[in-house]
């Protein structure tokens, strides 16, 4: 998944997915907690896979993993007009009260908000985004 678009969020907690990125998430994914205050959306098998990686980890390494993860988790599908119900649980966590921000990034995807993501993007400057690819060998 990749690309990054700007939504609003409705009084009831509906969201629209662009239909790019409901193409790739299939008809039914999940939506959790991400990390930075966003939410992270997984195709089913995605999520299978992340779910059973946990899984195999020991017990003492994981519990903090499937606790994050697995307790937030949240089946879901979108209606007619493409639009998902974000649970307000997850709303809470993001801080997701209009302006959102959901972006592609390889396997999944992430709901911000807006202002959020725009904060996130100002710390982020050319240097370290080089030092980053250089660490990791691009």
């Amino acid at each position: 998944m990749k690309g990054e678009y700007q939504h609003t969020l409705d009084a009831k907690g509906r969201l629209f997915i662009p239909a790019k990125l409901r193409e790739e998430l299939g008809e039914g994914f999940v939506v959790t907690k991400g990390l930075d205050e966003c939410l992270f959306l997984y195709p089913q098998h995605a999520w299978e896979q992340l779910e059973e990686k946990i899984r195999r980890l020991p017990m003492s390494k994981s519990r903090g993993l499937q606790r994050f993860f697995l307790s937030s988790a949240a089946d879901v599908t979108v209606d007619k007009q493409g639009r998902m119900i974000v649970p307000s649980v997850l709303r809470s966590y993001a801080g997701l009260e209009h302006e959102v921000t959901i972006i592609g990034v390889g396997e999944r995807a992430e709901i911000w908000d807006r202002q959020a993501w725009e904060n996130y993007n100002s710390e982020m400057d050319a240097g370290s985004i080089a030092q980053a690819m250089e660490e990791l060998g691009f």
